[in-house]
């Protein structure tokens, strides 16, 4: 029996348009290189390593995300538009846990 693993995540773009993208777990993916594939407008300048806040989002459900680590937070301190929920989308894998994460795209 094959485990199902692909997830679903809400995104809403700047423009407020919401859009579900789906993507497997097992290719140790994070959510800003999902939003990239799925052509989503999100830029990720440092390509996943929490050195800018190119891919800052919001997160709009109450899915339990692992704490950000403190490069994250560092990065952030230095982002615009933060708010209590914002994180870094290219700290976030993929896994099963975040299956129908929403997530919203910081203004920039």
């Amino acid at each position: 029996m094959s485990e199902n693993k692909e997830i679903q995540i809400k995104v809403i773009d700047r423009d407020g348009v919401e859009r579900m993208i789906s993507s497997p777990t097992d290719m140790n993916l994070n959510v800003m290189e999902m939003c990239k594939a799925a052509e989503i407008p999100i830029e990720g300048v440092c390509g996943g390593m929490a050195l800018c806040a190119s891919c800052h989002i919001y997160v709009q459900s109450d899915h339990e995300l692992k704490t950000p680590t403190m490069e994250e937070e560092d990065m952030l301190d230095q982002a615009f538009f933060v708010e209590n929920n914002s994180r870094l989308c290219c700290q976030i894998m993929l896994s099963k846990e975040i299956d129908g994460l929403i997530i919203q795209l910081a203004p920039v």
